[in-house]
């Protein structure tokens, strides 16, 4: 999840971290190879295409495509995204390629000023997420806003296998982002009041009760698990480019 939009008048300052890529090429493609158009003569156009792509396969066996956990945010339209996440085996959560992901979680999502993160976000089909809400954040949005969202400082938090229960059956709505669908936002409908319960990454038994942002966040989250994205409930109306005011100018 992206960061918190305070206020409207905080939104392009709330939302900076939001890039846009160029799409990642499959770890499975052949070398891309971008035709050029050239005067010369087809022969030496057609000699210069396969320099190029000689020199593509080089640099990959230098320095191989990476594979998941990614170091950065997956795009929508990627098909982990969409895909339910697996379980994860408990006794495999301190060995060394879960503890990579949550390392990589970690770090992609503090890398992206993102309060919360999904393993399938970085290219993992695995049950786990993570959120983080920092003294910093908080301090960008006016006491109105805090007050208002439920907004509170929360402390980096891992969940595996996380199972959701509903406390509070209300829903309100406010403004979501999402880095997966990077520059965009919508109101969306939440619970006011939900329990989260799994396992940390010290492989201990965790139960978390929460409300507001935080229990926004982890809907969120949990949504991503299942293949879901905010889009899929959001208010269509709602649904805006960040930086559609900032186009006009």
């Amino acid at each position: 999840m992206n960061r918190t939009v305070c206020t409207s008048m905080l939104w392009s300052r709330a939302f900076g971290a939001c890039i846009l890529k160029v799409p990642r090429p499959p770890t499975s493609s052949v070398a891309w190879v971008v035709p050029v158009i050239s005067l010369s003569s087809s022969r030496f156009h057609s000699t210069n295409i396969k320099f190029r792509s000689y020199l593509q396969y080089l640099k990959r066996k230098i320095k191989p495509l990476s594979g998941p956990p990614y170091p950065n945010v997956c795009q929508v339209g990627d098909p982990v995204l969409r895909a339910k996440a697996a379980l994860v085996d408990p006794g495999s959560v301190l060995g060394p390629e879960v503890q990579e992901v949550i390392r990589t979680m970690v770090k992609v999502m503090r890398r992206f000023d993102c309060v919360g993160l999904s393993a399938p976000q970085v290219g993992v089909p695995l049950r786990i997420l993570a959120l983080e809400f920092p003294e910093r954040m908080l301090d960008d949005c006016l006491p109105a806003a805090r007050d208002a969202r439920g907004l509170i400082t929360v402390p980096l938090k891992i969940f595996i296998n996380p199972q959701l229960r509903v406390l509070d059956g209300r829903t309100v709505k406010f403004q979501e982002a999402c880095e997966s669908l990077s520059g965009f936002s919508a109101s969306v409908p939440r619970y006011l009041s939900v329990e989260v319960s799994g396992i940390n990454e010290k492989a201990e038994s965790v139960t978390w009760q929460v409300s507001g942002w935080p229990a926004r966040i982890l809907q969120h989250e949990m949504d991503h698990l299942d293949g879901v994205l905010y889009i899929d409930r959001m208010d269509s109306e709602s649904f805006i480019n960040i930086n559609w005011a900032a186009q006009n100018e």
